[in-house]
């Protein structure tokens, strides 16, 4: 088949598969194979938020349990995030050299593993905490490999146009597996224990390993030539290359920034509506604002693809921008109704991120998107770090919501604001090729 008749029927497909995942013998799109690795990697970021959750659910009654005061409860809850930091590149690199699928089934049955293991360890000996810290630190360890396994995975298998409602639909799956994880866990915590908790999720996260394992991701020879295209390189040189471009910076600056500011508010707000609204049920701002997100980031996902024509910074507008109109309102006297409204909306419209900066990472460097996404995700893991906690000692020294939500919006502003000057689409990685071919034509 001629490779204009391959355009085609690539064209006319796309309306029914999203995704361009490897192709049959034949050179075709297999329809029946993109449509399961959508469902699919839907399924395991969902079930990676309900790992990940499983402990900030259970801390209040593992805290009973073990007589932990609250230093030692941000002691295990903390060590996710260091170990989440750590394991980005690298997990980024790996995908990009060996594929993703293949670091993605590792990763989830190791993490399914120590979900489901974390009772048997909790009830070893009377170092309990440093047990439960350890594996917290491994759960981010082995979880951070997931988000640059996808984004190398997308950037090798997916058309620049589809890109962004893939990525917002993975992401779509975050939202969802927090909601079943508050939601499973208030059930599962009165009727049959916080163990019952973590062998649920770990069981379920090995069945989607499983599943991952079954699906047959094996290249053609007829496509090695194309694959070949987009191999890593990462020498010294060429990430010194990299990193000297602005655009790069630009992107990964704003994604610090919106990363940053989507871990202030997760950890944030449940005790911001607590002490603000003491009376009001608690399902409401639990439940509400991340059941919005789901639908926000299906629908950021289609207008991600729809304004491909008209760049990243439009995209990244609505994560940002609009976002940071509804934070700010938030710095005054609101009602509780209100205050929900604008939380849910600065929450959906933080979702069009998985359809801006972190599909730009696949635009500017295909070759590789795993390493650099890695590198962006553990930079805003370490910036979300310090925000959290500058943000918690801002509440306790001024007894004030308002400085947070201040401080919130101006990291976002400035977040967008360096990426609308500096920002591109462009690729750049292989740039020094392509003016060296042009000049050999001459």
């Amino acid at each position: 088949m001629s490779s204009n008749r391959f355009t085609n029927y690539v064209r006319f497909r796309r309306s029914f598969s999203v995704v361009v995942w490897p192709p049959s013998d034949r050179g075709l799109v297999c329809r029946s194979l993109a449509r399961k690795w959508t469902v699919t990697l839907f399924l395991g970021t969902c079930l990676l938020y309900c790992a990940r959750m499983t402990t900030p659910v259970c801390a209040v009654s593992m805290a009973a349990a073990f007589h932990w005061s609250k230093i030692d409860s941000g002691l295990v809850l903390g060590g996710f995030f260091w170990g989440y930091c750590f394991t980005q590149i690298l997990g980024g690199h790996a995908s990009d050299k060996v594929g993703g699928e293949r670091v993605l089934f590792i990763s989830a049955a190791s993490w399914a593993l120590i979900t489901a293991g974390t009772p048997v360890l909790a009830h070893l000996g009377p170092h309990t905490l440093a047990l439960m810290t350890v594996a917290r630190v491994l759960m981010g360890l082995l979880q951070g490999v997931f988000f640059p396994s996808l984004a190398s995975l997308c950037s090798q298998r997916v058309v620049e146009a589809e890109r962004g409602f893939l990525m917002s639909t993975m992401h779509s799956g975050s939202h969802l597996g927090t909601l079943l994880a508050g939601g499973m866990g208030s059930v599962m915590l009165d009727r049959y224990g916080w163990e019952s908790m973590f062998y649920c999720t770990g069981l379920l996260a090995g069945l989607w390993a499983a599943e991952i394992r079954k699906i047959n991701y094996t290249i053609t020879l007829k496509n090695v030539s194309v694959m070949s295209e987009i191999q890593p390189s990462l020498s010294r040189k060429r990430w010194l290359h990299l990193f000297k471009k602005p655009p790069v910076w630009a992107m990964v600056f704003a994604h610090m920034c919106i990363c940053s500011t989507s871990y202030t508010l997760l950890s944030w707000l449940p005790m911001f509506f607590k002490e603000s609204f003491p009376h009001a049920t608690p399902w409401v701002y639990n439940v509400v604002p991340w059941l919005m997100a789901i639908p926000s980031g299906l629908c950021g996902g289609f207008v991600s693809d729809f304004l491909i024509t008209k760049g990243t910074k439009a995209k990244c507008f609505g994560a940002m921008g609009l976002s940071s109109m509804f934070i700010l309102p938030l710095s005054g006297s609101v009602s509780f109704t209100s205050a929900v409204v604008f939380i849910s909306a600065a929450v959906g419209f933080t979702t069009f991120t998985a359809g801006g900066v972190s599909v730009n990472v696949q635009d500017l460097t295909p070759s590789c998107a795993g390493a650099l996404y890695g590198f962006m995700n553990m930079m805003g893991a370490l910036m979300g770090l310090v925000l959290v906690s500058f943000s918690g000692y801002l509440i306790e020294v001024t007894l004030s919501w308002s400085v947070v939500f201040s401080l919130v919006t101006l990291v976002n502003v400035t977040g967008l604001g360096i990426f609308l000057v500096f920002g591109d689409a462009q690729r750049v990685d292989r740039q020094k090729d392509a003016q060296a071919g042009k000049s050999e034509n001459i």
